[in-house]
């Protein structure tokens, strides 16, 4: 995890690092997207060698059962059944040799399978 990274703060359903906010910003714009409305979509499905995996798009605005999260100007959407499995997560961004990408620090993970691609709670 990058050294901006910290908890989801006190009473708040998601973190958001410096570092992912701005890559997420820079990405939208890129699409021509609105940054103001739309925003970053989290989800957990079904899958992956744990039983679990992360799912992230864009979209232009939030559903209406939908917790939105504000953080480094970045909206976050997510759906009420995927808010209990990352509360208190933390989304990052890495850049690097392995690679570059998303990747969401969670706290309620019991296990992961061995490529880090898929998780249990």
């Amino acid at each position: 995890m990058s050294t901006d990274a910290a908890p989801a703060p006190e009473g708040s359903e998601i973190g958001v690092t410096e570092s992912a906010a701005a890559e997420a910003l820079e990405l939208l714009d890129g699409e021509g997207m609105d940054t103001t409305e739309s925003g970053l979509r989290l989800y957990v499905q079904q899958g992956g060698c744990a039983g679990l995996s992360y799912g992230m798009r864009f979209e232009h605005e939030p559903e209406g059962d939908d917790t939105v999260v504000q953080r480094h100007g970045l909206r976050v959407f997510v759906d009420p059944a995927s808010l209990e499995y990352v509360e208190g997560s933390v989304l990052d961004f890495e850049g690097g040799l392995q690679g570059e990408g998303f990747y969401v620090e969670n706290p309620n993970v019991v296990s992961e399978c061995g490529c880090g691609e898929s998780f249990r709670t």
